[in-house]
C-alpha cells in the first residue's frame, strides 16, 4: 500500500558541498536507492486532462490514463526510446490515443505502424526522465545550474548530459531532494514535466509521484492523476503490441 511521502530534512551543511553529484546522489538515495534505480517495470493507471493546442476551450478528460514500462538495464541516450513502453488514453471505452514501442516496433491505436522500424525516436518526448537512473555512471556529465523554485518549493537544477551527448534538466526538491521536474528539447518543442504529490512503497523503496504535468514550449498540455501503481510487476512483450482497431476522436 502506497503511503504519503513525508519529506526528510537533510539539515544544512550534513552532506558537506552541494554539488551536481551530491544532489544526484541524494535523490537516488531518498527515492529508494538500489531499489528505484534498479526498478525492472513500473504500471500506472489514472485519469488525465488534456489540452489539444494547450487550450481550454479544447480539453478533454481521459476518464482512463494508463502506462507501462518496462526499463532497459542499461541506457546511454536519454531521448532514444529503450526499454518497452505503452500508454493509452480512453473517455470510456472510447481511445483517444494509444501509443506503443515492444522494444523494436512502434504500434497505435491501428495496430502495427507503416513507420514500425524507427525504434520509437518520433516518440522521444517519452523518454528522458529514466537517465536520472544511469546519471553517476561513467560518460555522463553533471553540471549544477542556479538554484530556484518548483511550484514553489526551493529547488536545485543539475544539467545531465549523456555519453551521446543528449541533454536533460533535473529539477530537484532542496529540501527533501523529490524530483519535481525534468526537461529537454523534442520535435515538438522544449518538453517540461512536473511532479509533485508523491507517494512511497516499500519492500523494495520506491518514490513515486502521483502526478505529473506536461509543457510544450511554456504551455501545459497534459494533467495527470495517477490512482494506482506497481513496480516490478511481469509484463509481457504482448502488453506492447496493440491490436488494430477504429479510432475515434
Amino acid at each position: 500500500m502506497a503511503l504519503l511521502f513525508a519529506s526528510v530534512p537533510i539539515p544544512a551543511g550534513a552532506h558537506g558541498e552541494v554539488t551536481a553529484r551530491s544532489i544526484v546522489e541524494h535523490a537516488i538515495a531518498l527515492a529508494g536507492g538500489d531499489g528505484w534505480r534498479d526498478a525492472k517495470t513500473l504500471h500506472m493507471k489514472g485519469h488525465a486532462t488534456l489540452y489539444r493546442g494547450g487550450l481550454e476551450e479544447r480539453k478533454t478528460e481521459a476518464t482512463r490514463y494508463e502506462m507501462w514500462r518496462v526499463y532497459a538495464d542499461a541506457n546511454d541516450a536519454a531521448h532514444r526510446a529503450n526499454g518497452r513502453f505503452r500508454l493509452d488514453a480512453f473517455v470510456g471505452e472510447r481511445p483517444i490515443f494509444q501509443t506503443a514501442f515492444d522494444g523494436e516496433h512502434n504500434y497505435d491505436t491501428n495496430g502495427l505502424r507503416a513507420d514500425a522500424e524507427s525504434s520509437g525516436d518520433d516518440e522521444s518526448g517519452a523518454y528522458g526522465f529514466g537517465i536520472i537512473r544511469f546519471a553517476l555512471k561513467e560518460g555522463f556529465t553533471l553540471e549544477r545550474l542556479a538554484d530556484d523554485q518548483i511550484d514553489g518549493n526551493p529547488a536545485y537544477f543539475v544539467r545531465v548530459t549523456d555519453p551521446q551527448g543528449g541533454v536533460t534538466l533535473f529539477g530537484f526538491d532542496a529540501k527533501d531532494y523529490a524530483i519535481r521536474m525534468v526537461a529537454y528539447n523534442t520535435p515538438r518543442g522544449w518538453h517540461e514535466r512536473v511532479y509533485s504529490e508523491f507517494e512511497v512503497k516499500e519492500d523494495p523503496r520506491f518514490r513515486q509521484a502521483t502526478r505529473v504535468r506536461f509543457f510544450y514550449d511554456g504551455i501545459k498540455t497534459v494533467d495527470v492523476k495517477w490512482e494506482e501503481w506497481s513496480i516490478n510487476q511481469p509484463l509481457s512483450i504482448e502488453t506492447f503490441r496493440i491490436e488494430p482497431r477504429s479510432i475515434a476522436i
